[in-house]
């Protein structure tokens, strides 16, 4: 199987206690879309961006949308949440499967300084497999406004980015064109999906394997839901985008180095899988 359905929840949310909304919103899209496997919401969407949120994960609100992932037989990535870990404070979102067990979580690696202060950095690339469809990973807001982030979970064989934003500044017309390169340059399916309301301006996107835009969304709330075909991801990283550029095979077997990363690349099981860079020949 290679389908897999989305919703991806543009959420118009104020500042404060969200969690119940969050809940019913859930309820909402699964009763109206039944066949939705996963439901994603925006950053910091819980509570807005307030330090004095933050929780030990595992923790009361984890452990809330554990039990919510649950009930409904979805997988559920609720934005992220200000983690604290002893003095430490982490924006992290987790990843929680149909069972409502915690399979992942990230941990923000660009934090938006020099304004969200006081938050750590994290330092692992996530990625995680729904079984029998594929490979997805995990980034939040700023991380893509720096490419490596998504080629590293490209490389550790990433299909499908998850990117759950909190945006409200007038450079949300440079995230949905950095969206779609993100999705351009690594053959992949990119989601990215902004608050609304007090926490945000909206214009969430999902961008398919070749740069297609499935949908933008304006900048109220907005229900989401799509389909992806992993099998997509699959051919045009084999035969190139619009059969031309085969953008990661060239990238894998380049003798470059580039100076400003550090040693050579980690193998890569999913990039040598891609087979050789040839001409198509179907």
């Amino acid at each position: 199987m290679s389908l897999f359905s989305i919703a991806a929840l543009q959420v118009d949310l104020p500042f404060g206690d969200n969690r119940d909304r969050l809940e019913k919103e859930t309820a909402r899209v699964l009763s109206r879309f039944p066949w939705v496997r996963m439901v994603v919401f925006p950053e910091l969407c819980s509570f807005g961006p307030g330090l004095s949120f933050a929780e030990a994960m595992p923790g009361p609100t984890e452990t809330r949308y554990q039990a919510l992932a649950k009930k409904n037989n979805i997988w559920l990535i609720p934005g992220s949440i200000y983690e604290r870990a002893g003095e430490d404070i982490f924006n992290t979102a987790p990843v929680i499967n149909p069972k409502g067990e915690v399979v992942a979580r990230y941990r923000k690696m660009y934090p938006f300084l020099p304004y969200e202060k006081g938050v750590k950095s994290g330092t692992e690339f996530v990625v995680f497999d729904v079984p029998e469809i594929g490979r997805f990973g995990v980034s939040i807001c700023y991380d893509g406004w720096v490419p490596e982030t998504t080629r590293a979970l490209v490389w550790k064989g990433a299909e499908v980015i998850i990117h759950p934003t909190m945006t409200g500044t007038i450079d949300r017309a440079q995230e949905l064109i950095i969206a779609q390169v993100h999705a351009i340059v690594n053959q992949c399916y990119f989601v990215d999906v902004n608050n609304a309301g007090q926490l945000g301006n909206g214009r969430s996107i999902v961008v398919g394997p070749e740069g297609e835009i499935i949908h933008q969304s304006g900048e109220v709330g907005e229900q989401v839901p799509f389909t992806i075909d992993l099998n997509r991801v699959r051919e045009v990283r084999r035969s190139g985008t619009l059969r031309l550029g085969q953008i990661l095979k060239s990238f894998r077997d380049t003798p470059i180095e580039f100076p400003c990363y550090r040693g050579k690349y980690q193998e890569s099981p999913s990039m040598a899988a891609l087979g050789p860079l040839a001409m198509p020949e179907t």
